[in-house]
């Protein structure tokens, strides 16, 4: 004890309790530990049986060969839908990810914001209600596509003869026309007149798109022009009782990378496959294969390698077929896979950035990446196993296969050795720790590691029997006036039943020839085309010359007075 009577333990608790440095701590993650806990159990179906027995060292090596080939050693699950995913979009740079599904709603996640712990959507976006009329109707989302050439603007397809283009942002831009469905004639209608079913953009032209749909015609847009498409393409069904009209039912427009002419190809329900010259003319086209698949069954998926040589269709005949573009009659090969498009029709099918592997979903929830060559499956891995897997998007920047289950589910698969950015991204951020004002229903005080497994699931709070609550949920992290808690978030006033059946100005301006007439005084309107005072008037000037002089008829005092006594009589 010192002379001022503190003790060496008296110092210490003093020291324990006083700061050691101010300022701004910088926080520390234990970054391998984090992308450690999201390592998945690697399984391949193909060696299941043989990694049930002893497997020998050059089993376990190919195994590790595999993992290191294809990015699937490591997951991460995004659980923002209620119902099916049916298609996954992500910008050029990899930063901005687009889901679509049944439950009629787009959800935004930004990749480059998230954390561990705020896995979610920052913001939710129904196509169906962007419109101004009174219909309140949803549709279940067809398509979302980030155009390739720029992450500004992305194209949704939803069950409706209009396609819409969305900012990145998730802002309306550009609504396109719907067809005339009172005319016979195709050619003559300004958009589609029924349900579009699926739809993609040009190659190399950013302001160019092709929809395609139910009403057997393929149409080629300007994002600059929607009043009217510049091209149609009536396709001629040959089987018999269609009357020469099928449903188009996937589409895929293709360019050589080294250069040369762009492939258009289009699959409809006769079970014909057809093929035009992407820059036209489309009179004719330049391929027809009748009987591509079975008659009557969905072709959901259609892809086009990257040297435009070899086109991969995945139909509802539980087949996967290759063709050659340059002898586009008979397919190079065909092999067995059960189809899912029955129940979903946006089952799809893919080429790897590189052309070098093919991938796709199964009814078992499986992903099927497949030889180009002899289509036999090179890794079978379980992604949601006993739920489809419905749609597959790789990535070829990020080097990430994105996947969409029936469950609602979307998983990111990686590897860290192959892998950049994207769900690596995520993984290096230290997690968000919740303050005492934030919202519990959208932040957690989780352990860090608690990232992958059936302990938590990413993104959502933990629900009884290990399951979650879901972060995004319309009503969570909202206030007593209904304003969103989230600043990203901008209020949205409630929409009255006045408000859906009355359009808006800009509604007006934009879609109404000539409405900005209404603004104008129609006396100043007139006032402009009269003469000034003196000045010789063009058009009415020979009425000053001509115009005989008007003579009334003259009534004396008499008249006047009889004639007033008559009306009083009356």
């Amino acid at each position: 004890m010192d002379e001022n009577g503190f003790s060496a333990d008296d110092e210490e608790a003093m020291r324990q309790f006083m700061p050691t440095s101010f300022g701004k701590q910088t926080s520390t993650v234990n970054v391998e530990a984090q992308i450690e806990q999201c390592r998945r159990d690697f399984v391949d179906e193909r060696k299941q049986a043989a990694a049930k027995g002893s497997a020998s060292d050059s089993e376990k090596d190919s195994d590790e060969d595999e993992e290191d080939e294809f990015p699937v050693s490591h997951e991460l699950l995004i659980k923002t839908h209620e119902r099916a995913v049916t298609s996954i979009t992500l910008d050029p740079s990899g930063t901005r990810l687009v889901t679509g599904s049944t439950d009629c709603n787009l959800k935004l996640h930004d990749l480059s914001a998230m954390t561990p712990t705020t896995i979610r959507a920052f913001k939710t976006v129904d196509p169906s209600a962007t419109k101004t009329s009174a219909n309140s109707e949803t549709h279940p989302i067809h398509q979302v596509l980030f155009s390739p050439h720029s992450g500004s603007q992305f194209l949704v397809i939803t069950a409706l003869p209009q396609a819409k283009i969305f900012s990145r942002d998730g802002e309306l831009l550009t609504e396109f026309i719907k067809g005339d469905m009172y005319l016979r004639d195709m050619h003559n209608t300004k958009g589609h007149i029924s349900e579009i079913t699926t739809a993609a953009w040009h190659p190399t032209n950013r302001d160019l798109l092709v929809t395609a749909g139910t009403d057997s015609t393929l149409r080629i847009w300007d994002v600059n022009n929607k009043r009217e498409q510049k091209e149609v393409i009536v396709h001629k069904s040959r089987a018999a009782g269609s009357a020469g009209r099928t449903r188009l039912t996937a589409v895929a427009w293709g360019s050589p990378v080294q250069g040369g002419n762009n492939v258009l190809v289009a699959a409809a329900l006769d079970g014909s496959l057809v093929m035009w010259s992407g820059e036209g003319p489309y009179s004719r086209p330049a391929g027809e294969i009748r009987d591509a698949h079975v008659k009557d069954t969905w072709t959901g998926g259609v892809d086009i390698s990257a040297d435009g040589h070899l086109v991969i269709s995945r139909g509802g005949d539980d087949t996967i077929k290759l063709w050659d573009t340059r002898k586009f009659k008979s397919p190079i090969t065909t092999v067995s896979h059960p189809s899912t498009s029955s129940q979903y029709p946006t089952s799809n099918i893919r080429f790897s950035p590189n052309s070098s592997s093919i991938i796709t979903g199964s009814a078992t929830g499986h992903l099927h990446i497949l030889n180009p060559a002899t289509l036999r499956p090179e890794l079978v891995t379980p992604v949601t196993p006993d739920s489809p897997l419905i749609t597959v998007n790789w990535h070829p920047k990020l080097n990430q296969i994105f996947t969409g289950s029936a469950n609602g589910q979307t998983t990111v698969l990686f590897n860290p050795q192959i892998s950049t950015n994207g769900a690596l991204s995520i993984l290096k951020r230290a997690p968000k720790k919740r303050h005492i004002d934030d919202d519990p229903n959208l932040t957690t005080s989780m352990d860090p590691l608690g990232l992958a497994g059936d302990a938590i699931t990413p993104g959502g709070l933990p629900g009884p029997q290990g399951g979650s609550f879901s972060s995004r949920h319309p009503t969570i992290g909202l206030t007593a006036s209904g304003k969103s808690r989230d600043p990203r978030r901008p209020h949205i006033p409630a929409t009255t039943p006045f408000a859906k059946s009355t359009p808006d100005e800009r509604h007006i301006r934009e879609n109404i020839p000539l409405s900005s007439m209404r603004d104008e005084d129609p006396r100043e309107a007139l006032l402009k085309y009269a003469g000034k005072v003196g000045e010789e008037k063009l058009f009415t000037g020979a009425w000053e010359k001509n115009q005989p002089k008007t003579i009334y008829k003259d009534y004396d005092s008499d008249e006047e007075e009889g004639r007033d006594a008559k009306r009083v009589k009356h």
